[in-house]
């Protein structure tokens, strides 16, 4: 079958079901934390972080605010990554699926820098949050082209120092090495599916440069990582 990649999809995905939950979500929700971490994703979005906290000094209190947390792996990561280095981190975790929120607390109870808020990005609530830097990790291509233009003027308008985001290329290939890995790894229907249609909804830099230009960024950059991720650093300082 032709995989056709030259514009985004706007197919549906079930994640985006917001009342989705039960067994079959935390699975999939545990599964994508387990692949992003093995494919390097993490580390990616940790060293964006790394990029705009620079030149601040070590003994500010930075907080920063994770877009669609899932599990709420990424924030672990930046826990553990601020009490080795003495680093003053207040994590945010935002998830509008009020199951993936509660599960993401049980799993990080014993991190007293990391809360959690069930909240949808568009509301009146999450426009008026303020942070130092907010994330996006593989949650941006779940939006059409006119909410990403609104999300990412909220997300430059209050964050101080920049945000970081990280997500998907479109391409065929990655749809092919993703039907792999859902053999490798075991994954359900859900996520199998769910996964295909995440990489037709990505992004190719081209597009990333154009939203930059459209919202007037001053200072970012664009790296394309393995795997089939792009790095998407926009700066503030």
């Amino acid at each position: 079958m032709l995989i056709r990649t030259k514009y985004r999809t706007e197919m549906p995905e079930t994640m985006d079901d917001f009342m989705l939950e039960g067994e079959i979500l935390r699975d999939a929700l545990d599964k994508i934390a387990k692949i992003n971490q093995l494919l390097g994703g993490n580390k990616l979005t940790l060293l964006g972080v790394k990029t705009l906290l620079r030149n601040v000094p070590a003994n500010t209190e930075i907080t920063i605010v994770d877009i669609g947390c899932g599990n709420g792996d990424m924030l672990r990561i930046l826990a553990d990554y601020g009490f080795q280095n003495n680093l003053k981190l207040k994590l945010i975790g935002i998830d509008a699926n009020n199951f993936t929120i509660n599960h993401a607390i049980s799993l990080s109870n014993k991190y007293s820098n990391i809360s959690y808020q069930c909240e949808n990005i568009f509301d009146k609530a999450f426009e008026a949050l303020k942070y130092d830097i907010v994330l996006s990790t593989l949650v941006l291509h779940h939006f059409k082209e006119d909410e990403i233009i609104e999300i990412l003027s909220v997300f430059y308008t209050n964050a101080r120092l920049g945000i970081v985001i990280n997500d998907l290329q479109r391409s065929s290939i990655a749809y092919r090495l993703f039907q792999l890995l859902c053999f490798v790894f075991r994954l359900n229907t859900m996520s199998k599916n769910d996964g295909l249609i995440s990489i037709l909804r990505g992004f190719k830099k081209e597009e990333l440069i154009q939203y930059s230009e459209e919202l007037d960024f001053k200072k970012y950059t664009i790296h394309w990582k393995w795997a089939f991720r792009y790095q998407w650093i926009i700066s503030k300082i």
